[in-house]
């Protein structure tokens, strides 16, 4: 209870001094100000850019895997891009040997002309899929249906376009059962498919988007090939067993020996997820150490208005000694004035963080509406400034506690 009762006495005392000398109190925090609001709004603008990226990750899966081809550079001199191009046979023999793979929707693309009566427009993206590719990739029907089985059986003239190529092509609203042409050829559209709203891997605006069964793509372009394969695994955390159960299979079918690199390439959502994840904590870590500096500039400052204290207080320090005052008590004294000067410059600090988070949030593109100081950080800021006055806070204390009183009555 003694102890408890000298250190809120102490603290008292501290808060009288920033009251009585407030402009300095406030200029000597300056650095601890500033070194906290931006600590904290360097962590909030990563928290924030951190939740974006993981939150587009998810709009894919952590299950999400893609399949394609690559020649490796040791076997350029004989193999093609076409020689090495995934086969419908090879994704078959994935969907029914590989236990830990769920759904595959090979891709097989072309470009060409679509026109609507008097609108057309050229270059449009025609992709054939499986009937798996909407679950896959989820991207839901709006209007209309899914394809089939049927019309991949039967290579049906049925088509998907998305909300934008409605809009471009000057469908109606509902376009089910309005026909469009695709390089002079008349499909009827089954249905709107929704448009992939995401600002990841090189995405930009979104463009008219047209989809026809797979096996419908490979009679309009029967020189083609499979693009890439997107599929999904069984489950997020058997995300590597399907990777490594399609590398083996691949690697078997292709007779690649173990010496030989693999002419495809297998991908997991999980392992980028993963990836990023670590970056980004340690960025967080950096970036906050980095800026903490001036934390420790800030203590500076505190060590040095604490000297100055002293100098004017010596008289004071003197008299306190002669009534009895022990060492101890002296150096706590100023001690906890110095760590209450820090504690309060680091509340002020995240008064402004606050602010200049708020602000991140507000701007236009930048893409930080999930911009958050998390609580860890306000602790840990206010913990490190509190550090930062007993350290620095020190030497000023000692010095006041070694004072002689005789010589500290004296001083004028």
């Amino acid at each position: 209870m003694m102890g408890l009762r000298f250190l809120m006495q102490t603290v008292g005392l501290a808060l009288g001094q920033i009251r009585a000398n407030k402009v300095r109190a406030l200029l000597t925090s300056l650095g601890i100000i500033i070194g906290v609001a931006s600590v904290l709004a360097v962590i909030a603008a990563l928290t924030g850019m951190r939740t974006f990226v993981l939150r587009e990750f998810e709009t894919i899966g952590a299950n999400y895997m893609f399949i394609g081809a690559t020649v490796p550079i040791e076997e350029q001199h004989r193999l093609s891009w076409t020689d090495v191009v995934l086969k419908q046979h090879e994704i078959e023999e994935l969907v029914e040997s590989a236990p830990s793979i769920a759904k595959l929707s090979p891709m097989w693309r072309l470009t060409t002309t679509v026109r609507n009566r008097d609108q057309t427009l050229e270059g449009v993206q025609v992709t054939g899929i499986w009937t798996d590719w909407h679950s896959v990739e989820s991207r839901s029907v709006l209007m209309g249906r899914q394809f089939t089985q049927s019309d991949n059986e039967g290579a049906l003239y049925v088509c998907l376009i998305n909300e934008v190529g409605v809009t471009e092509l000057d469908l109606a609203r509902d376009p089910t059962g309005d026909y469009i042409l695709l390089a002079g050829i008349r499909f009827m559209v089954v249905g709107v498919v929704e448009t992939k709203q995401g600002q990841m891997m090189g995405q930009g605006r979104p463009r008219a988007e047209v989809y026809v069964p797979f096996t419908t793509a490979q009679k309009l372009h029967p020189y083609g090939w499979i693009s890439f394969t997107t599929g999904q695994a069984i489950a997020p955390e058997k995300a590597e067993d399907a990777r490594a159960e399609a590398e083996f299979i691949l690697r078997r079918m292709r007779d690649l020996r173990p010496d030989q690199k693999s002419t495809f390439f297998v991908e997991v959502m999980q392992r980028y997820i993963e990836q990023f994840q670590s970056v980004a904590t340690g960025v967080t870590m950096v970036a906050g150490g980095i800026v903490g500096i001036s934390l420790l500039v800030g203590g500076v400052g505190i060590m040095n208005i604490m000297l100055v204290s002293v100098s004017e207080r010596t008289r004071e320090i003197g008299l306190r000694k002669a009534v009895g005052a022990r060492p101890a008590v002296i150096l706590a004294q100023f001690l906890v004035e110095a760590v209450t000067l820090c504690i309060f410059g680091g509340l002020i600090g995240v008064i402004v963080g606050q602010g200049l988070t708020a602000a991140m949030k507000s701007m236009p593109g930048a893409t930080l509406e999930d911009a958050s100081i998390p609580m860890w950080a306000i602790v840990f800021s206010i913990a490190f400034s509190a550090g930062v006055g007993l350290i620095f806070g020190m030497f000023p204390a000692i010095k006041a506690s070694r004072l002689d009183p005789i010589e500290a009555l004296r001083h004028e």
